[in-house]
């Protein structure tokens, strides 16, 4: 069996309900593909707030402090910190 290992990749990414939201977020909330939930900081809190994300695999959640990442091909998903931690640095 042949061993491989995974191409070193450079994502884009922000803490969501921590990090100002970046454009390329609010592109897709605003073209209905990234629904937020609770999302109003002078009424809920971060263990309160979530997005709904669409992607190929079907709808995703982000919960407040997730990560969410924007892939290669333009692809949004959410990650848990502690997964992005160990799988990217920042550069």
């Amino acid at each position: 069996m042949s061993k491989y290992r995974k191409k070193p990749v450079v994502i884009d990414a922000f803490q969501f309900y921590v990090d100002p939201i970046p454009d390329w977020f609010a592109d897709k909330v605003t073209s209905n593909d990234v629904i937020l939930r609770k999302c109003d900081y002078r009424r809920y809190s971060i263990d309160e707030a979530y997005c709904e994300i669409k992607t190929l695999e079907g709808t995703m959640i982000g919960r407040g402090g997730d990560f969410i990442i924007r892939g290669v091909e333009g692809e949004i998903y959410p990650c848990k910190p502690d997964i992005f931690e160990k799988t990217y640095e920042l550069i």
